[in-house]
């Protein structure tokens, strides 16, 4: 399986359109070689470089095998680190920060409630990810000194 974006390419600088300085939607990714046998894929996007630990830009699972692109939200939605059942675009409050798409192939629809968080989707997913891939970004405000 494998996960791209028009975009970016791995380990590139996200365009400021796909930030909290621009737009502020979600880059548009791309999903090749889905497994046969999955029922369903989960997107996890997050920032490991935040200053409280990680932080989670989106949770999306219950998105069907047969999705090529994501444009936006899609799916059942979880509850990122600003609270809301939503996609937030990078928005780093110091320096360059590494910014991680992972899509899983799982062999289950999961039941787990929009609104649910990046610990509850994990624990849903444990045992039933077939296959994921993932993509990193990286950005930098540019009115930032360091």
């Amino acid at each position: 399986m494998n996960l791209k974006s028009t975009a970016f390419k791995e380990g590139e600088t996200i365009p400021e359109k796909y930030t909290c300085d621009g737009e502020d939607i979600m880059p548009r990714l791309q999903i090749e070689g889905v497994p046969s046998k999955t029922k369903t894929l989960a997107l996890i996007c997050h920032d490991p470089d935040a200053p409280m630990g990680r932080w989670e830009h989106g949770l999306f699972w219950n998105i069907p095998p047969t999705t090529k692109e994501i444009t936006k939200p899609i799916g059942v939605i979880g509850k990122n680190s600003w609270g809301r059942n939503d996609y937030g675009g990078p928005c780093p409050p110091s320096g360059k920060h590494h910014y991680f798409f992972t899509i899983y192939a799982l062999d289950i629809k999961l039941d787990l409630p929009e609104g649910s968080t990046r610990e509850e989707l994990e624990l849903a997913m444990e045992g039933h990810v077939i296959a994921h891939s993932q993509l990193a970004g990286l950005y930098k405000r540019k009115h930032q000194q360091n």
